[in-house]
């Protein structure tokens, strides 16, 4: 029998398979679900600042201290520490009830809040923490370097005040993601998401207003992902990968794995085939290795990156047009 056991951020995990941050783990009755669906680990939904910050902002436009500045102090203070402590509770919850590892997860957009919500949860006893990194750069006069230096000051301030291990979830909109991916890994972190599933616009043609996209990923998002991995993993030996987007069964599991992935993450496909496709998952996964012959992940992780296969140009950007060329 395959042995799906394995480590991320040097944390032990029964298989590979983690559900992602989302309101999928935003309770202990929906993670739950997860964990008895057979989950290696869970990412609880992101503590958001800008979401707090919302909630402060309406309580004031209601009018409730608007005249009053200790009166607005006191909102603010009480609308902030309610968010944060709620947020811990199912941190301490999860971890008292669940024997899988549980991993925070943050949304900041200031230096000192990323600080102090991280030294909290460490505190919460959350296994790792992941941040949720994603800045929108609309200045035309900006230098580049300048942005990607952000995200390596977002993981060196939070990995000098906990000792809990870091991942970064990124998008990838660099201009050079694995020289961004290497800097990060000595900035601070200990593992890194590729990618991370952003809110994205769309226009409603009839109501003349900006709607949003479609929310859940697609089984052909996994080809963003894929390339990438088996990049990274290659090139940067320093760093788990978790690969996400477009993971929505067994093979798809299977197929990050051989692109050098430490462990994917699923979402989408719960939501749509609920918690039953994570022991699917899992049985591909086994079924395919006592296939194969292989008794462990590690036998054949990363045998398909960049570096394994005869060709690795087959990765790059190159062979789309050739791809396409027969077809005139």
């Amino acid at each position: 029998m395959a042995k799906l056991e394995t480590k991320y951020l040097g944390l032990s995990l029964k298989n590979p398979i983690v559900v992602s941050s989302s309101g999928l783990t935003n309770s202990i009755d929906r993670i739950a679900k997860v964990v008895e669906a057979g989950a290696g680990a869970v990412v609880l939904k992101s503590l958001f600042e800008e979401q707090i910050n919302y909630e402060i902002n309406s309580a004031i436009y209601k009018g409730e201290g608007f005249d009053y500045p200790e009166a607005m102090d006191y909102i603010k203070g009480y609308t902030r520490d309610n968010a944060v402590g709620e947020y811990l509770k199912l941190i301490k919850d999860a971890k008292a009830k669940f024997d899988v590892p549980v991993i925070a997860s943050i949304n900041c957009f200031t230096a000192d809040e990323w600080v102090d919500f991280a030294q909290q949860i460490e505190q919460a006893g959350a296994d790792a923490m992941e941040l949720n990194v994603f800045m929108v750069n609309t200045d035309k006069n900006s230098d580049p370097a300048e942005y990607e230096k952000l995200y390596y000051d977002v993981v060196n301030n939070v990995s000098k005040v906990v000792s809990i291990p870091i991942a970064i979830k990124l998008g990838s909109n660099f201009a050079n993601l694995v020289n961004v991916v290497n800097k990060i890994s000595v900035s601070g972190a200990k593992g890194v998401v590729m990618f991370n599933r952003f809110y994205e616009p769309d226009i409603d043609i009839d109501k003349m207003s900006i709607t949003s996209s479609e929310v859940f990923s697609s089984p052909s998002d996994i080809r963003r992902t894929l390339r990438w991995v088996a990049i990274m993993s290659d090139k940067v030996d320093n760093i788990d990968i978790s690969a996400s987007t477009g993971i929505h069964d067994g093979e798809a599991v299977i197929k990050q794995l051989l692109a050098g992935a430490t462990t994917v993450q699923v979402c989408s496909a719960v939501y749509k085939n609920g918690a039953q496709v994570i022991a699917q998952m899992k049985s591909k996964l086994e079924s395919w290795m006592d296939e194969k012959g292989y008794s462990s992940i590690d036998d054949f992780r990363g045998k398909m990156n960049y570096g394994k296969i005869p060709d690795p140009q087959l990765y790059e950007r190159a062979q789309f047009m050739k791809y396409f060329s027969k077809y005139e």
